[in-house]
């Protein structure tokens, strides 16, 4: 989160749209001194919330255009206003993926110093298992993923059910067939990933479909692209409901996350943005968090199972991508979930 100062100063910026440094200091209430300020100002750039324009003593500060996409937000207090009284973007907006994200990276520089030392650790870690070793924590990984995406999604089955399920395909008391197929399917598109680790990529709709249709077998969910509306509980936005502007805004995700180079980035976008498109009637997120892991396993890096995520945290994060176009609650997430499956399972 940022300080008291740092969001004066950001408020400063906003107000006069374009100012120097000197302007900043003498313009802000903070009795700081203009080295502080100065500090103050490399910070918000590094973290790419401002950009300057010019050089020198004639250089001005402005907001950057990745301010609304990366501004910390406090998740207490915007969910303290109810649903109806939030101001939100209440429709789809195509220019997030083509204007905002083709030019900024999701993560700043200390976020990808922290996911590559991970990174690293999960390396040298998995190089000193047998084959059999990791294979046991790839599949106690993937367990937990099963049960914890399933139970965003409202299964009810207990972790300890999901894995007597899963190992020794004995259902649960009490559950419906649905919330054992939702788990079984989970598996199965995590044994196709695990199988074909190259097969996502690079990233097309027809591929995303592939991963759906094994999430949704024999369950009474649509195949193929949403022809028709569809409502998110929780929120006044409205998904795009027309099947050509799906493809499109599709076909425009998988090409961002194509031309991404870091693999962090691909992962995280891919898993926030098939959220917010919704391109199916059911099984949206099911999809992304699989996707998501399909991206990180091409590349050899580790999988995350959302294990400790909690539910009601995960789909506020969401909701605010949706209403705010700001990913920072998510990107949280994803960065606390990666670190906890490296110190976990490998």
């Amino acid at each position: 989160m940022m300080d008291d100062r740092e969001s004066e100063i950001i408020a400063f910026i906003k107000h006069k749209q374009e100012c120097s440094s000197k302007e900043i200091h003498e313009g802000i209430s903070s009795s700081i001194s203009y080295a502080t300020v100065k500090r103050i100002l490399s910070k918000l750039k590094s973290d790419n919330l401002i950009i300057t324009k010019g050089q020198g003593k004639g250089t001005k500060y402005l907001i950057s255009s990745s301010y609304e996409l990366l501004q910390p937000i406090n998740i207490e207090k915007y969910y303290e206003k109810e649903i109806d009284e939030r101001k939100i973007k209440e429709g789809f907006n195509f220019s997030i993926i083509k204007d905002v994200l083709v030019k900024h990276n999701v993560f700043i520089e200390s976020e990808t110093v922290k996911l590559s030392s991970l990174q690293n650790r999960y390396r040298n870690n998995i190089a000193q298992l047998s084959e059999s070793e990791y294979k046991n924590e790839l599949d106690r990984l993937a367990i937990d993923l099963s049960w914890k995406s399933s139970q965003i999604e409202g299964n009810t089955y207990s972790l300890l059910e999901t894995e007597r399920l899963l190992k020794e395909k004995e259902t649960a008391s009490g559950k419906t067939k649905e919330e054992a197929i939702m788990l079984l399917n989970h598996k199965d598109a995590l044994d196709f990933i695990i199988a074909n680790p190259d097969y996502i990529i690079p990233l097309s709709i027809s591929k995303i479909e592939d991963i759906h249709n094994i999430l949704i077998k024999e369950l009474a969910i649509d195949k193929n692209l949403r022809k028709r509306r569809v409502g998110i509980s929780g929120t006044n936005y409205r998904p795009l409901d027309n099947e050509f502007q799906i493809s499109e805004a599709l076909a425009d995700m998988c090409e961002l996350v194509n031309n991404k180079n870091n693999v962090f980035e691909k992962s995280l976008l891919a898993l926030v943005l098939l959220s917010y498109i919704q391109p199916f009637m059911d099984g949206n997120k099911r999809t992304a968090r699989i996707v998501s892991n399909a991206i990180l396993m091409n590349y050899k890096h580790c999988p995350i199972s959302f294990r400790t995520v909690d539910s009601i945290e995960y789909k506020k994060a969401m909701l605010i991508f949706y209403e705010q176009n700001n990913i920072s609650s998510f990107k949280e997430i994803f960065i606390k979930q990666f670190e906890f499956a490296v110190y976990t399972y490998f």
